[in-house]
C-alpha cells in the first residue's frame, strides 16, 4: 500500500473513532490484513526469522493461502534452492538494522513450518533479499544505497509480495 493511503487511513480511523479510544483505532489501521511488517524489530505473528512477515487474515475463512501488499525488495544474491544458511541471512541482517533481511527457505530442510514463497522470483532458486519500500522510488534509494555498499555485486531491484501458504 502507498504510504500516503495508510497515513489516510490512519488519519480516517482516528476521525472516526469515539474519544479516547484514538490509540486502539491507529493501531487497527496498521494491522489491516496484507500489510507488509519490513521493520525487524516489529515482525508480524506467524511467521519464520528468515521470513519477511505481513499481517494474515484473521477469521474462519478457510483459504489456500494469503497474499501481501505488493512491495520493492532489493535481491542481493541469489544461489541454487536451500543453499543460504540462516548464518548468512542474520549477518547480512546485521548491516541492515532497520529494514528485515528475508531469503526463500520454501520446501527446504523437509520442515513443514516452511510455508512461506515469494511472487517474482525464479523457480528452484534461493535469495537472500532486503526489504526496500511500498513504492518504487523507495526501493530505488534503498538500491543505490546497497550499491555504493560495494559488498552486492549484482544488487537488484524486484516488485513482489509474500505468499503464506496454509498447511
Amino acid at each position: 500500500m502507498h504510504p500516503f493511503r495508510l497515513t489516510w487511513l490512519a488519519a480516517a480511523v482516528l476521525l472516526a473513532a469515539p474519544r479516547g479510544d484514538a490509540t486502539a483505532a491507529a493501531n487497527a489501521a496498521l494491522q489491516h490484513p496484507g500489510r507488509v511488517c519490513g521493520n525487524p524489530a516489529r515482525p508480524c505473528a506467524g511467521f519464520e526469522p528468515h521470513d519477511l512477515s505481513f499481517v494474515l487474515p484473521r477469521g474462519g475463512t478457510a483459504r489456500a493461502e494469503a497474499r501481501s501488499d505488493t512491495f520493492y525488495a532489493v535481491i542481493l544474491r541469489s544461489a541454487p534452492a536451500c543453499s543460504i544458511p540462516e548464518d548468512d541471512r542474520a549477518a547480512t541482517q546485521a548491516l541492515f538494522p532497520g529494514r528485515k533481511v528475508f531469503s526463500q527457505r520454501f520446501e527446504c530442510d523437509g520442515e513443514v513450518e516452511n510455508n512461506v514463497t515469494y511472487t517474482n522470483v525464479s523457480p528452484g532458486r534461493a535469495f537472500l533479499a532486503l526489504y526496500a519500500g511500498s513504492t518504487r522510488e523507495q526501493g530505488a534509494a534503498i538500491l543505490a544505497t546497497v550499491e555504493r555498499n560495494g559488498r552486492f555485486p549484482g544488487a537488484n531491484l524486484r516488485r513482489m509480495r509474500v505468499v503464506y501458504v496454509y498447511p
